[in-house]
């Protein structure tokens, strides 16, 4: 085993490297590019609660810098659309036009690319219609809870050219940077275990009480906001507080899960789940929602063709008491890696008396931290983080360079597969698999819708 000092040494070399690239990237390389002084009109596709606390900020840190510019706000709500503009130019925004609908939006012929975040299941189908109408994209997670629209946003992007980034800002957060490149160099050894939790205490997490009783139906189009749904009343809770009614969310997979498992894709280098299993319930917070408040999964990842090799993720997460808060812990034979305290640690790794009873070496990794901790807050709209600025500042690099995003389509795609085999599993109570060759969802040996 090698020494505290070389490995550290190795790492800070690593890291290093990592760190040169971008700084070369972001200072020289810039500049370099064709079309780099043309400005990127940029429009507001749903002016809500995520993208007036995160994306706009995000957006205006850095739009100065890098040429761009909001010129319209699209919202089916019209007091949406007037409080969205007078927020962009509260923040130092110019004023920006306002359209009714996605239609109005891509008629106009300077609008360049677009942030979406509207409600959760229609992610995918307004990337979908962003791509097809020739413009690049950034989009709020989760990019799609349902396997048709995950085909479709994926087949989109791929047979255009547009630069799409999803809202997974982890990929674009130093530390997780950080704790990839550790994983891949081999020094963690094998994952064969990852803890995750999101616990909160939040009687009010999605409710809008204050916002429901202002919205009539005559001042925004149901009809157009429901998509391709099978057609229901009009509903203000639905509309504003989606996250807690399927099948406009799943809530806790929807919000918070695909964070989450969208590390262990990326880490592992598994695209999928090989099976789901999970339980739930609303247990505390009967208030009329139809989604869990308290839930649980088990992930099982590895080989399709070797169940012997892989890891499983279990994952909880509840809104009725906040014990335990946010944590990501991945664990090897030689101890962990916490994402939470940004540091790897021998705990629970192989000691040498352990080891001694099998005539075996023991396995203990090195103490050292990953950098400063850059953890997720489990509070509600607190505004822009270091992980949505850096997320933000990726896609704008992108789409002047026309590389591919940190948090790309197929990442997206990944995270999707998952989501939708655990709503599977939460509807059905069964253990769900994935069929690779069709891409679809299996439970109870069909294909879930």
């Amino acid at each position: 085993m090698k020494s505290e000092n070389t490995s550290r040494r190795d790492f800070v070399k690593m890291t290093a490297a990592v760190a040169g690239t971008v700084a070369t990237w972001n200072a020289r390389s810039y500049a370099k590019i064709v079309g780099a002084n043309d400005r990127v009109r940029t429009a507001v596709v749903g002016c809500g609660d995520r993208m007036k606390s995160s994306l706009i900020p995000a957006f205006l840190q850095h739009n100065k810098e890098m040429n761009f510019e909001f010129v319209a706000l699209s919202d089916l709500w019209s007091r949406r659309r007037e409080d969205g503009v007078a927020y962009i130019q509260k923040l130092g925004g110019p004023k920006v036009e306002t359209v009714r609908n996605n239609d109005e939006l891509y008629a106009r012929n300077d609008v360049d690319a677009v942030l979406i975040a509207t409600a959760d299941f229609q992610h995918a189908k307004h990337g979908v219609e962003a791509v097809k109408a020739g413009r690049d994209a950034y989009v709020e997670k989760p990019l799609a809870h349902t396997m048709k629209d995950a085909h479709a946003i994926r087949d989109t992007v791929h047979a255009n050219k547009q630069i799409v980034q999803i809202g997974t800002q982890r990929r674009s957060t130093p530390s997780y940077q950080r704790a990839y490149e550790y994983i891949k160099s081999g020094k963690f050894g094998e994952i064969n275990m990852v803890e995750m939790t999101w616990n909160v205490n939040q009687p009010g997490r999605w409710r809008r009480p204050d916002v429901v009783p202002l919205l009539k139906e005559q001042d925004t189009d149901w009809k157009r906001y429901l998509m391709d749904q099978p057609y229901e009343p009009f509903d203000a809770r639905k509309y504003l507080e989606f996250r807690l009614f399927w099948p406009y969310s799943s809530g806790i997979p929807d919000q918070w899960l695909v964070h989450q498992i969208d590390t262990v894709h990326w880490f592992s280098g598994y695209p999928n789940p090989r099976s789901v299993v999970a339980n739930g319930g609303i247990y505390q917070w009967h208030d009329g929602r139809r989604n869990w408040d308290t839930f649980t999964a088990v992930f099982d990842y590895g080989p399709e063709n070797d169940p012997t090799k892989g890891f499983q993720v279990l994952y909880s997460s509840r809104q009725t008491n906040s014990a335990g808060g946010v944590k990501e812990i991945y664990y090897s034979n030689g101890g962990s890696l916490d994402m939470d305290k940004q540091i790897v640690t021998p705990t629970g790794g192989l000691t040498a008396k352990a080891a001694a009873e099998m005539q075996m070496k023991p396995d203990l990794l090195e103490k050292f931290s990953l950098g400063e901790t850059e953890a997720a807050s489990t509070d509600a709209n607190t505004g822009v983080d270091n992980q949505t600025s850096a997320n933000m500042r990726n896609w704008m690099d992108c789409v002047r360079s026309r590389k591919q995003p940190n948090a790309n389509v197929d990442a997206g795609y990944s995270h999707s597969v998952a989501l939708c085999m655990c709503i599977a599993a939460m509807q059905t109570g069964q253990k769900v698999t994935f069929d690779a060759k069709t891409q679809q969802v299996m439970a109870g040996g069909k294909a879930h819708a």
